[in-house]
């Protein structure tokens, strides 16, 4: 004999929010529609924040710097040197020489929307 299970209330349809969503409200929004508690799903995007770090971290030789949200989206890190200050030609005025000022190291991050979010949109 099958046991039959109370049907839990369908979530709200979902619509386009006129601004950005909040926190809160994306965290009350996804467990409508999961079932999970707002605990369980903030946990998982501490865990989703955790590991996109360790993944896009300072670069190592045999670490691919990438890490892709299944389809959604691609994120690429790219470390790009410090650079020393120079005097370089001027582009726009020939003859004259400009200073470059030194520039810090940095990691650049880029994203790519993939085939799904690309297609949805």
């Amino acid at each position: 004999m099958a046991v039959k299970t109370p049907a839990s209330p369908k979530p709200p349809k979902l619509s386009a929010s006129p601004k950005p969503r909040k926190k809160s409200e994306l965290y009350s929004l996804l467990g409508e529609h999961t079932q999970l508690t707002r605990k369980q799903i903030a946990g998982v995007f501490e865990t989703l924040e955790k590991v996109m770090t360790v993944d896009l971290a300072k670069p190592a030789a045999n670490k691919p710097r990438m890490f892709v949200v299944p389809g959604l989206m691609k994120l690429t890190a790219t470390f790009k040197p410090a650079s020393k200050a120079t005097t370089k030609p001027n582009p726009f005025k020939p003859g004259e020489m400009m200073e470059v000022k030194a520039k810090p190291a940095k990691t650049v991050l880029k994203i790519r929307a993939l085939k799904n979010l690309k297609s949805a949109v």
